[in-house]
């Protein structure tokens, strides 16, 4: 009796394991990405490689109610000096980690796909098209980028040999709810502001600074990277109670811009996801250089809230589920 129970267990576990995925959080905005998906998909043999980050380990260590509790293995960011020899050695931490998964779920972050099993299945999620390097080093066996996916930016990509699948809406549909925002404008208006610290790969040559003249007039609310107080799965219910947003980054303007709040982004970034906000109609303004122009007109976004129609919210989640779950 006693042999067969120490049998079935051995098998059981042996089972467990070869179903265990592997998930990826190299950003904040993984985190809250994956977190929806994982609350629907994860079992308790999964693992989490999670990048040293600031805001990564505030989300993992504070994600009770957002993202099921599992093994998680800390990896370092290749970036800045020495960045080839964090990648061998976040490459080798993975591989152990990653040791009998059967599916990897990263976003945009490659070094996890070369790490994984020979046969497990690989799913690189992207709506990043200038991530270059990323896009060169992944192997991935699957692809999930956007319909508005700018192919012409992202060669690198699209040459792998992979299975490609396009999903409607952006990856804040996938995380996000529709929220009431506020239609009386305060005095002076709420505004969140977020500058990044701009060490990315690829965000670098990007970033432009926001003047401090145009914070002027306003009531400014500071969520910069690194600095974010409270906690961080809350950012997009402290964006759903300001009046507008002025921002460094492209996935903060996203989101702000999908939850109805006239949003000033100050880069020199080219997404296929911006094209396709402003296109839709949504209030993002996009200030490339110094443009006093696109400041005034994002100011006078702000007092007509009432007049905003935002577009009807696209079942991206249950897409990307249906994807990664077969």
């Amino acid at each position: 009796m006693w042999r067969t129970n120490w049998w079935h267990i051995k098998i059981a576990r042996h089972y467990r394991l070869f179903m265990a995925t592997g998930w990826v959080i190299d950003h904040p905005a993984h985190a809250r990405l994956l977190a929806p998906l994982m609350r629907e998909l994860s079992s308790p043999d999964d693992v989490i490689i999670a990048c040293e980050r600031f805001e990564v380990r505030a989300m993992i260590e504070n994600s009770d109610g957002h993202m099921p509790r599992r093994r998680t293995v800390w990896v370092p960011r290749p970036i800045g000096k020495g960045r080839w020899r964090k990648a061998w050695k976040r490459t080798k931490i993975s591989r152990k980690a990653l040791k009998g998964v059967d599916k990897v779920i990263s976003i945009g972050a490659p070094l996890e796909l070369r790490a994984a099993p020979k046969n497990a299945k690989k799913f690189y999620i992207t709506d990043t098209e200038v991530n270059h390097l990323a896009h060169r080093l992944s192997k991935p066996t699957d692809i999930i980028i956007p319909t508005h996916f700018n192919e012409k930016l992202a060669e690198p990509l699209m040459k792998k040999k992979a299975r490609f699948h396009r999903i409607d809406g952006l990856h804040g549909h996938i995380h996000l709810q529709p929220h009431i925002r506020p239609i009386e404008v305060s005095n002076p208006p709420e505004i969140l502001v977020r500058k990044l610290i701009g060490d990315g790969v690829h965000d670098t040559d990007e970033i432009l600074p926001i003047p401090d003249s145009w914070f002027e007039g306003l009531s400014i609310n500071f969520a910069n990277e690194n600095e974010v107080e409270g906690n961080p799965w809350e950012l997009d219910l402290m964006i759903a109670q300001m009046n507008g947003v002025i921002t460094q980054s492209v996935t903060l303007a996203s989101e702000a811009v999908i939850l109805g709040l006239p949003t000033l982004l100050v880069s020199k970034a080219k997404r296929g996801f911006l094209d396709r906000l402003q296109e839709d109609g949504y209030p993002l303004f996009i200030a490339r250089d110094y443009d006093e122009s696109v400041l005034a007109a994002w100011l006078a976004g702000i007092h007509l809230l009432e007049t905003l129609d935002i577009p009807n919210w696209p079942n991206t989640k249950s897409e990307i589920l249906d994807l990664i779950k077969h």
